[in-house]
C-alpha cells in the first residue's frame, strides 16, 4: 500500500503541500495534473529520493519516511528511463533483478529481450521505455511507481504494453502509483484517481466519479468536460418534479433548477441557492431530430454550429438560445440523423447528467 499523510516536500523553489490521499495494497493508482503540478516530485517523495519535510510516507503497513531510497521495496520508472548508459540492454534489465529467470520473462514479454546485446544508447525512446519498465519488475518491487512510463511509445505498441504491465499486475498484485496524462488511460488502468495542482492534492477518488463530478469548475475544464456552465441554482423543494413523483425516499439529494442564460437545467444536488455552475459530459448528451418522449428531462431546441470528426465519435456543438451545448455523437448517428452545420436538432440529456460544483 502507499500512504502519505500530510506530506510536504520541496524541490528546488516547488513545494508540495500537505499532501494526503491513499492507495491500498493491490491497487492500481493514477496522478492526473497539468505540467508543473508536482507529479515527478511526488513519485520521488515517495521513493525517498526527494526527502519529506513534514508528515509521514507510509508503504506495506511501514513507516518509511526517513528510510532510503534502497529500503523502501520499491521500483521507479521515469518518463526518460534513465538506463545505465555503461551497461547492454540485458545487464541493465539484470541489474538488481531478483533472479536471472525473472529478468529472462519480464524481458521476453515485453519485446527487449532480442535487444539484449544493444547498447543502451543506440535504443529509440520507446525502447528506452521497455527496457525501464523491465528492468523495474525484474526486481519484483511491492509498490511500482511509474511517471509517464509510455509516453515515447506509438499507439499500437502502447495498447500493448498497457496489456502486458495490466497482466503481470493482476499476476503479482504489486501496489502501483502512475503518472499519466492520458485521462482514457487513467480510466483504464486506474482503481484510484488522484489530481495533482499547483503542488496541492485538489481531488481524490474512484476515477469515475472523478471524472463525472469533478470538485471545481477548474477541475471539469481540465479534465476535458466540455459543457461547463456558469449559472444560478435554486432548489425545489415544495414539492417533488414529476419524474420523482412517487420515488421521493429513493433520493438524498433535492431537485435544483439552474438557470444558465436563456436556459434552464434541471439536476439534483444539495447546494446554496444562488451562483454555481454546472458541468455535463458530451457522452451524456444526446441529438435527435424531434423532442424525446423518453425520461430525459432536459431538452433543448437549437441549432448546429460545428461538427468535429474524431474516429469513432464526433464532438457536435449546437446553439440553444445563445448557449452552445456539445455532444458527443457516433459517426453512425451522425449520418443516420443527417445531421449537419446549421441542421435544427433537439439536445436532451437527464437531470442525473448535470454535476453541480
Amino acid at each position: 500500500m502507499i500512504s502519505l499523510q500530510n506530506v510536504s516536500a520541496r524541490a528546488g523553489h516547488f513545494e508540495l503541500t500537505d499532501i494526503t490521499f491513499d492507495v491500498p495494497q493491490g491497487t492500481y493508482g493514477v496522478v492526473i495534473g497539468p505540467a508543473g503540478s508536482g507529479k515527478t516530485t511526488l513519485l520521488e517523495t515517495i521513493a525517498g529520493v526527494i526527502r519529506a519535510t513534514a508528515g509521514r510516507v507510509v508503504l506495506g503497513g511501514e513507516d518509511l519516511t526517513s528510510a532510503p531510497p534502497e529500503r523502501r521495496r520499491l521500483g521507479i520508472v521515469y518518463q526518460h528511463a534513465y538506463l545505465f548508459p555503461h551497461l547492454s540492454v540485458g545487464q541493465n534489465v539484470q541489474y538488481g533483478a531478483a533472479s536471472t529467470s525473472d529478468a529472462e520473462e519480464v524481458s521476453s514479454r515485453f519485446g527487449v529481450d532480442a535487444l539484449a546485446d544493444r547498447s543502451v544508447e543506440s535504443l529509440s525512446g520507446g525502447e528506452r521505455q521497455l527496457v525501464a519498465i523491465a528492468r523495474a519488475l525484474a526486481h519484483r518491487p511491492e509498490v511500482l511507481l511509474l511517471d509517464e512510463p509510455f509516453s515515447a511509445l506509438d499507439p499500437r505498441t502502447r495498447d500493448i504494453v498497457r496489456r502486458v504491465l495490466r497482466t503481470i499486475y493482476f499476476e503479482r498484485r504489486f501496489t502501483v502509483l502512475q503518472v499519466t496524462h492520458d485521462f482514457s488511460e487513467a480510466g483504464l488502468l486506474g482503481d484510484v484517481a488522484i489530481l495533482l495542482d499547483r503542488g496541492r492534492v485538489v481531488q481524490k477518488g474512484d476515477p469515475e466519479e472523478v471524472f463525472r463530478k469533478p470538485a471545481s469548475p477548474y477541475i471539469a475544464d481540465f479534465l476535458g468536460a466540455e459543457n461547463v456552465f456558469a449559472g444560478t441554482a435554486q432548489p425545489i423543494r415544495a414539492e417533488a418534479p414529476d419524474w420523482l413523483a412517487g420515488h421521493e425516499d429513493q433520493f438524498t439529494q433535492y431537485a435544483v433548477a439552474f438557470t444558465t442564460g436563456a436556459l434552464t437545467f434541471y439536476a439534483l444536488g444539495d447546494v446554496v441557492p444562488g451562483p454555481t455552475h454546472a458541468v455535463i459530459r458530451a457522452e451524456e448528451v444526446s441529438l435527435s431530430v424531434e423532442p424525446s418522449m423518453s425520461s430525459v428531462q432536459n431538452q433543448f431546441r437549437g441549432k448546429i454550429v460545428e461538427i468535429v470528426p474524431g474516429g469513432a465519435l464526433s464532438r457536435v456543438t449546437i446553439d440553444a438560445s445563445g448557449t452552445p451545448i456539445v455532444a458527443a455523437v457516433t459517426a453512425r448517428s451522425v449520418r443516420e440523423l443527417g445531421l449537419a452545420v446549421g441542421a435544427d436538432v433537439v439536445a436532451g440529456f437527464k437531470a442525473t447528467a448535470v454535476h453541480l460544483c
